[in-house]
């Protein structure tokens, strides 16, 4: 019985991955908002009803192709920080922001479903927010364990307006563990600039205006590491 219950798993789970391989296709061709559950089961040889047993609805498809989106972003940063030396908390920051660019570009039909204009009516259950923040979390680890180390060159603080300051301590309790309110404030700012400029490039923001995106993009992610007083090495 047991034996039995591993192959109708092992079976399922490829069904279910073949359906959501078939959805990252017809993102690229219909977008979140056209994607149908019908036309998945078509597509598959099944009959519509068939579907319904692996996603019983539209959003959970929607769902499952987000999680999965969170998590390819978040394996990628993980991935490049994992290869830099751990001392070199300027060059892990670097591989990071590279990471995110370079994945985007190869995926931009899932960077949209996940940083592009929200698909309506749909409403993100909590199953996302772990995945989603997988890449932040590893971000947040490296400010900490650089400050830990004295390796921030903390830059003076700015004349930050009322509140900011309270946002702040909010950010060193929950994400920048042991680093300083100013570097707090700076490494929301960053991560802010990392998905903006990703996102100029991917939804054509930079047409006309910049040609060398790999290199302003360099520039850019260079200038936020000596922004949140990381030296390179």
């Amino acid at each position: 019985m047991s034996a039995g219950r591993t192959a109708r798993e092992r079976v399922r789970a490829e069904l279910t991955r073949e359906i959501t391989d078939i959805a990252r296709r017809h993102l690229e061709t219909d977008g979140a908002g056209g994607l149908s559950l019908r036309a998945v089961a078509r597509e598959m040889g099944m009959v519509s009803s068939a579907i319904h047993r692996y996603f019983p609805t539209k959003d959970d498809l929607l769902t499952a192709l987000i999680i999965d989106a969170y998590n390819a972003v978040g394996q990628a940063v993980e991935d490049a920080d994992d290869a830099a030396p751990r001392d070199d908390y300027a060059g892990r920051w670097m591989a990071m922001c590279r990471a995110v660019r370079a994945w985007a570009l190869a995926h931009p039909h899932e960077y949209a479903l996940i940083h592009g204009t929200p698909v309506p009516g749909y409403q993100a259950p909590q199953d996302t927010v772990d995945p989603a923040a997988r890449d932040g979390i590893r971000f947040s680890r490296l400010l900490s364990e650089a400050s830990r180390a004295g390796e921030i060159r903390v830059p003076p603080p700015t004349d930050a307006p009322v509140g900011a300051f309270s946002d702040a301590e909010k950010l060193r309790e929950t994400i920048f563990a042991d680093v300083d309110p100013e570097v707090a404030l700076r490494g929301l700012h960053a991560w802010t600039w990392l998905y903006g400029a990703v996102s100029f490039e991917l939804f054509g923001m930079y047409n006309n205006i910049v040609e060398k995106r790999a290199a302003t993009f360099e520039h850019g992610a260079l200038s936020m590491a000596a922004y949140l007083g990381l030296s390179p090495r």
